[in-house]
């Protein structure tokens, strides 16, 4: 009967003594997995299979770039042989654990006395893994992508992916509006494209925009009676501002390939404010000074829970990771001097 792969959504309550909108919540919904095998080498494959699905999640859909890694023996989840994790930047520089993917050994089955009948007629406690990301995924998406005019969806998790807002004047024809976006609509149905139509009369041009814009859909599409005497269209992009006419007959490509662009454009940005924000430091008080100032240190660590410990009494800073890619050759420990056991990330966090 092995594996046995559990996947749920489930919510939560903890008793959070100070709660943090979306990131630390007395109550949340998360998406958790459970999994039972008759090996170790299974369980491994089966742990490091969900932080790989959980990075291409958050990268590919959400266009938020992590480090992936384990984490230290203080940081780990309580009773897991392996910790691995996804580590996000936020837009003040500091770290935010997105997801993580445990490896149990035999720990819990044997607390919990699950055992299975092996193929040679013994009985043996499976090896575990268990897994979960939850609601402070939101949070990332607000404080990774959103800026001082509000939100930015990427396209890919968007649920409106364009808002179309006609520009009701006393010129407007409800009827010849209808008529002219016919095509384009047919389109954009035809492919998939997540579009809204805003012809609610109560609410202003400008307030549509305003609101549009706040929510962070990707593109705004605008067409008002003198659009359509010149056969086109206005589209505006939330990512960057940039706001062009297309003709009518190339809408439907330009809408296409602005949602791809920005999907693309919003992750470069992300990464490349992430490796910006990323240093090194050749001692500790340039460590200190630098962990102050925000960002992630990489840098090199002995490995001791003391020196863990310490640093983090010194600069609140914690490992985020130990690097999968470790390049120790002559690295130092940035506290100790010692010669360094992994390579790290130190950052304050959420």
């Amino acid at each position: 009967d092995l594996p046995i792969l559990i996947n749920q959504w489930a919510n939560v309550v903890r008793w959070e003594m100070r709660t943090r909108l979306f990131l630390r919540t007395s109550e949340f919904l998360w998406q958790e997995g459970h999994t039972a095998h008759e090996t170790k080498e299974e369980a491994l494959a089966e742990a490091k299979k969900m932080l790989d699905v959980y990075q291409e999640v958050v990268e590919g859909q959400m266009g938020i770039p992590v480090l992936t890694g384990t984490k230290s023996e203080s940081e780990k989840f309580a009773g897991a042989e392996e910790t691995y994790c996804i580590e996000a930047m936020m837009g003040d520089k500091k770290a935010l654990q997105a997801g993580t993917s445990h490896y149990l050994g035999q720990n819990f089955s044997k607390a919990f006395d699950v055992k299975f009948q092996t193929k040679d007629n013994k009985e043996d406690f499976v090896f575990a893994t268990s897994w979960g990301v939850s609601t402070r995924l939101i949070g990332a998406l607000i404080m990774v992508h959103g800026d001082d005019k509000g939100l930015r969806l990427p396209p890919n998790i968007a649920p409106i992916q364009a808002v179309i807002i006609p520009v009701i004047n006393k010129d407007y024809n409800e009827s010849e509006f209808n008529q002219y976006t016919k095509d384009l609509i047919s389109k954009l149905e035809s492919q998939g494209i997540r579009y809204y139509i805003d012809s609610r009369e109560q609410y202003s041009v400008g307030y549509k925009f305003n609101e549009w814009e706040m929510k962070g859909v990707p593109l705004r599409i605008e067409i008002g009676p003198r659009d359509i005497q010149n056969n086109q269209i206005v589209i505006a992009r939330r990512d960057n501002g940039e706001k062009n006419n297309i003709s009518i007959e190339q809408s439907f490509e330009e809408i296409k390939n602005s949602l791809e662009d920005i999907q693309n454009s919003l992750f470069t940005q992300a990464s490349d404010f992430m490796k910006e924000n990323t240093f090194s430091a050749s001692n500790y008080d340039e460590f200190k000074k630098q962990i102050k100032s925000g960002g992630f240190v990489k840098c090199g660590w002995d490995g001791s829970p003391d020196t863990e410990t310490k640093i983090k009494n010194d600069t609140k800073a914690t490992v985020r990771c130990i690097l999968f890619e470790q390049n120790i050759s002559g690295l130092k420990c940035i506290y100790s001097s010692k010669p360094a056991k992994y390579e790290v990330i130190f950052s304050r966090s959420y």
